[in-house]
């Protein structure tokens, strides 16, 4: 037999004494009475202690410090001194202003050559670790050996090739060619991988090729991203051959900072050139943003 039972109409019945008690005990409250809405849990727990003990080591490292007798007053003093005379006062002391913008196309030369070079290598190396168009034992075996070159700095790369090439242009370019092939080649292979997959699935359904594929969905889809991140390396590159003018002695503007702030000790001569270096990093910038958008 099926039976109806009503229930009354009204407010809903309020938890008894026990209920409340019950549900106060498990309510974590602040000094102030607050609810504390945010739990903790292990990893949170551990983050903070990490910063705990950094925190710790930083103070324990500064108390111990042996500053024989500097004076931290005189030291500021000099410091806001030379950040004035480098900022401030500028200068072309020793070198010409035509020397100085040849050697910056030397750096700018060390950068792009190095660029390239990665670009292409790095394009056809994406191809075969790529999850979506590519085997996945092969995917495993580039990532692997890519994510081994990346994770070797790029000075050290060159410092590397520079004891069988010597030092100088070589050794720079071979070096920072090394690394931006790795680098490229996984920021390409994710460009690749966030395609949509019906594209790729459609053209291999009309009996499309291997490189047909590559050049009717996938160049076309990701080469704003490519460019992209094409640039940026580029502008990390160009950096690069800056300190490696000195670290390689590749030559470049970089070998007149190292010169000016080492040896001259030239504040002047040094601020000049850092409003160069920075001026020609944004141009590259302003040229980056023109080509993307007309690429778009």
């Amino acid at each position: 037999m099926n039976e109806t039972v009503a229930i009354p109409a009204g407010k809903p019945s309020e938890p008894g004494r026990g209920e409340r008690e019950a549900v106060e005990r498990n309510i974590v409250r602040t000094h102030s009475g607050k609810i504390k809405i945010k739990g903790r849990n292990r990893s949170q727990t551990a983050i903070t202690a990490l910063c705990l003990v950094l925190l710790g080591i930083t103070a324990v490292a500064f108390a111990t410090f042996d500053t024989g007798s500097i004076d931290f007053g005189q030291a500021v003093l000099d410091t806001l001194h030379n950040i004035r005379t480098v900022f401030l006062e500028p200068e072309l002391v020793r070198d010409t202003v035509g020397g100085v913008l040849y050697q910056l196309l030397v750096t700018f030369c060390l950068g792009i050559l190095s660029t390239i070079i990665g670009a292409v290598l790095a394009f056809f190396c994406s191809l075969l670790c790529a999850r979506n168009i590519a085997h996945p034992a092969c995917v495993n075996a580039v990532k692997s050996v890519v994510a081994v070159v990346r994770a070797v700095p790029t000075v050290l790369w060159v410092l590397i090739f520079a004891v069988s090439a010597g030092l100088g242009s070589v050794a720079a370019v071979v070096g920072l060619t090394f690394h931006s092939f790795a680098y490229l080649t996984k920021a390409y292979a994710e460009s690749i991988e966030e395609m949509d997959p019906g594209v790729i699935e459609a053209l291999r359904a009309n009996g499309a090729s291997y490189w047909q594929i590559v050049c009717q969905a996938i160049v076309p889809t990701t080469i704003t991203s490519m460019i992209a991140w094409t640039f940026m390396r580029f502008e990390i590159n160009f950096a690069n051959a800056v300190a490696m003018g000195a670290a390689a002695g590749a030559g470049g503007i970089g070998f007149n900072l190292f010169m000016a702030g080492s040896f001259y000790f030239d504040l002047h001569e040094m601020g000049m050139l850092t409003y160069i270096v920075v001026i020609a990093v944004v141009l590259l910038e302003m040229l980056s943003t023109k080509i993307k958008a007309k690429v778009r």
